[in-house]
């Protein structure tokens, strides 16, 4: 190697370094510019067995760029936590690997709500696979309605096809555990928020952890946790949803799409999408 060379290697090796520590130096933070969905963080005040769920987004979407804006506190008691819901959306059936997840919460009384995991994005800003690695979005848990986070998927975005699967517990309790396990790390990302990461900490890493928190070894590892679009044999494999006879029966008849699409705004959506 010449000293020519030598020296443009070692000013590559400099910058390279600078770009690194540079990256590693950039904070998340709370205060940024958001878009109007991701505006307001959730918090949770536990008194008890109940609990008071503080802006809970309860949009009225028309589109997804034509919406009404609506927030929300509801109060739920967690000794009646009876069902937990899992949420699949394909965000274009011919990219099969690639979808959301989200997790939904029934209790005695009917009333549901969702949470769906994602990256807080600023005014301006898309979404973008490549970017998630490198701490260009916060973390933010949604808390919605059914209408909101279920609707928002169902109805506006022409692609998306949406799976909803009643989720297998296991242990009793365990549905309250759940519940209480997302809203304790939804406080904490109030108080400290987290970068983004799209392998690392995303919508299923963080359904998975919660899940293997509550029962430890619930869910193994596999493929599918990075790439959730491939998740349905991992549900029936290790029977994390009710199957209707097959997987193959069960994920044509958990579609919701359609049923959704006939809402009048009115009506429960969660019944109607239950039908």
């Amino acid at each position: 190697m010449s000293v020519i060379q030598g020296i443009v290697v070692t000013i590559f090796g400099i910058a390279l370094c600078l770009v690194i520590i540079r990256h590693l130096m950039l904070k998340p933070s709370n205060n940024r510019s958001w878009v109007n969905d991701n505006d307001r963080l959730t918090n949770a005040e536990f008194d008890g067995d109940y609990v008071t769920i503080k802006n809970i987004r309860d949009f009225n979407w028309r589109s997804t760029r034509d919406y009404d804006e609506k927030w929300i506190e509801k109060k739920f008691n967690l000794t009646e936590v009876s069902k937990i819901w899992f949420v699949l959306e394909y965000f274009d059936p011919k990219k099969r690997q690639m979808a959301h997840t989200i997790l939904g919460f029934e209790f005695d009384d009917g009333s549901r709500i969702c949470c769906s995991i994602e990256v807080r994005r600023e005014k301006g800003e898309k979404y973008h696979p490549i970017r998630g690695f490198f701490r260009q979005y916060e973390l933010i848990y949604v808390w919605a309605t059914e209408s909101d986070a279920i609707g928002v998927r169902t109805r506006c975005r022409k692609k998306s096809v949406t799976h909803l699967f009643e989720a297998v517990v296991l242990g009793p309790g365990n549905e309250r555990k759940m519940l209480e396990s997302y809203l304790k790390r939804t406080n904490k990302l109030y108080e400290k928020p987290e970068w983004y990461n799209t392998i690392t900490n995303t919508c299923t890493t963080n359904i998975v952890n919660h899940v293997n928190e509550v029962y430890p070894g619930r869910v193994p590892k596999a493929i599918s946790i990075f790439l959730p679009g491939l998740s349905p044999k991992l549900l029936y494999n290790n029977n994390l949803v009710k199957i209707d006879s097959s997987l193959e029966n069960t994920l044509e008849k958990s579609i919701i799409d359609s049923k959704a699409k006939t809402w009048d705004g009115i009506s429960d959506f969660g019944n109607l999408i239950r039908e």
